[in-house]
């Protein structure tokens, strides 16, 4: 079984009367013989590709879950030719074949055993895909069996199928997936290629050390995700602030709606220093790796886009006026500035976009961990946004920005914009402001989310330097009687 991602560049040379409706990046699955059917009757994959196609419309809007979805099917689809087991066989028969599937993935072969998050992302998967076979005529049954399961979430009340399938997982409330402020430092400082205490680390020969940091830093102060730090543009990060900004305010940070997740726009900050050390990158290392003309977007990406007269809002995209923020990824990856080289923030040497931060912040990762502290975590991208997330709570709970919106009204150096950051700072609920920066549809979300994260520690905090410390017995006896809300609780994964 083979896996294609479709492309439509070069679709005018094609034997075809019309533009081709599928979207770029849409997977396809074709069988090693790239046959699709046998004597007239077609073969599953040509449902399968359907399926996949119909995503776009049923809630996945990204090329990135297309992917992970085919990718499922591909491993099933792989599977069941070995046990003479069709795709859309009986219910007992592809029972049987699940049945062998999670031994295979449970307990088989190193190399073929999933994690239970890997695990339940395939069970998910192969059971949306069974449930849409069955309404369109496709299969008999679904091969799973399911459980009436509650959600509880404060008032709310809500019952669901849970598919016996999954796999316990560890609950989300002991999941830690943030970095301390310690290990942040420890993290910017090996990106930046320095030793834990701030000198030149004379044994590493790392490259791109100020872009790695810069946009490093930048994800930490504003929690992007990954797609909103890559993807953006150097002409959408905001002036530096000046030498009178009020110290400790926090300066707006526009999110581009194309790049956001669901498509919608928000502002979220980032502190004055970490702003202005963006714009050191951009203003010497960034320069003097667009200064090389030469790079163009490989023909496999598209036409090159060219921008001329760009501002802080948008530009001439090929003589036509464009909105930054109406540019998806795909065409920001072609935008080539006036002076040559891509427009995104983050560029490789030859001028050209740079996108792999996964794998730069897992060498970064081992080196910490090889080198200077063998408890330090592995760094993903979205690991900077927790980050942000506890650490901004964090100062909103202690009254840190409240602190800085009142020193910059008392010295008047507030004013503007500023003036009204420091009024909400001043007036907001902590998980209001946490909300708006995170981008999240309610608050409820937010709590939700942070109840994954260590928030019980920063609270706990908060209470003591307020002065109403207990003892450690009362302490003990709280956290025991706390500990009692999580017993005979469902698995966190479920629900």
């Amino acid at each position: 079984m083979q896996l294609t991602f479709f492309s439509r560049t070069g679709w005018q040379d094609w034997d075809v009367a019309a533009e081709p409706a599928l979207p770029d990046r849409m997977p396809q699955l074709v069988d090693d013989d790239l046959l699709f059917g046998d004597a007239g009757v077609p073969r599953p994959s040509v449902a399968v590709n359907r399926w996949l196609r119909e995503l776009p419309v049923s809630g996945a809007a990204a090329p990135g879950t297309w992917a992970k979805y085919a990718r499922a099917l591909r491993d099933w689809m792989t599977f069941l030719p070995g046990l003479g087991i069709g795709v859309f066989d009986t219910r007992d028969r592809l029972k049987q074949a699940l049945g062998a599937y999670a031994a295979h993935h449970g307990s088989g072969p190193a190399e073929a055993r999933f994690a239970p998050s890997t695990w339940n992302q395939h069970i998910c998967v192969l059971s949306v895909f069974y449930q849409w076979a069955v309404a369109e005529g496709h299969a008999s049954a679904v091969p799973f069996t399911y459980a009436q399961a509650r959600s509880r979430y404060g008032d709310q009340v809500r019952l669901a199928q849970a598919n016996m399938a999954r796999r316990r997982v560890p609950r989300p409330h002991v999941t830690i997936k943030y970095l301390e402020a310690g290990f942040c430092a420890l993290f910017l400082s090996a990106l930046a290629g320095l030793m834990p205490d701030g000198s030149a680390d004379d044994g590493y020969r790392g490259r791109e050390l100020a872009r790695n940091a810069a946009v490093a830093r930048l994800a930490l102060a504003t929690g992007l995700r990954r797609r909103e730090f890559t993807f953006l543009l150097a002409f959408e990060v905001p002036p530096a602030p000046p030498a009178a900004h009020p110290p400790g305010l926090p300066v707006p940070f526009p999110v581009p709606a194309a790049l956001a997740k669901g498509g919608k726009y928000r502002t979220t900050w980032i502190d004055a220093d970490a702003l202005r050390a963006v714009h050191g990158y951009i203003a010497l290392d960034r320069a003097a790796s667009v200064a090389c003309p030469a790079w163009s977007p490989p023909g496999r990406v598209g036409e090159p886009l060219l921008v001329t007269d760009p501002g802080p809002d948008g530009g001439r995209v090929n003589g036509r006026k464009v909105k930054w923020a109406s540019l998806t990824a795909a065409e920001r990856m072609r935008l080539v500035a006036p002076g040559g080289g891509s427009c995104l923030l983050a560029v490789r040497t030859d001028g050209g976009p740079f996108t792999a931060w996964e794998s730069v912040f897992t060498r970064a990762s081992r080196r910490i961990r090889e080198r200077f502290e063998p408890r330090f975590p592995q760094v993903h991208p979205h690991r900077l946004r927790h980050s942000m997330a506890v650490a901004t709570l964090e100062k909103l709970v202690s009254g840190f920005y409240a602190q800085a919106a009142d020193l910059a009204a008392a010295t008047g150096t507030g004013a503007g914009p500023d003036a009204a950051l420091a009024l909400y700072l001043a007036k907001a609920d902590p998980l209001m402001v946490l909300r708006d920066l995170l981008g999240h549809s309610s608050a409820l979300t937010t709590e939700a989310y942070l109840r994954r994260l260590d928030t019980t520690r920063i609270y706990a905090e908060a209470y003591e330097r307020a002065g109403g410390g207990a003892s450690a017995g009362a302490l003990a006896a709280a956290a025991r009687e706390a500990g009692t809300e999580f017993d005979g609780e469902p698995d966190g994964g479920d629900a």
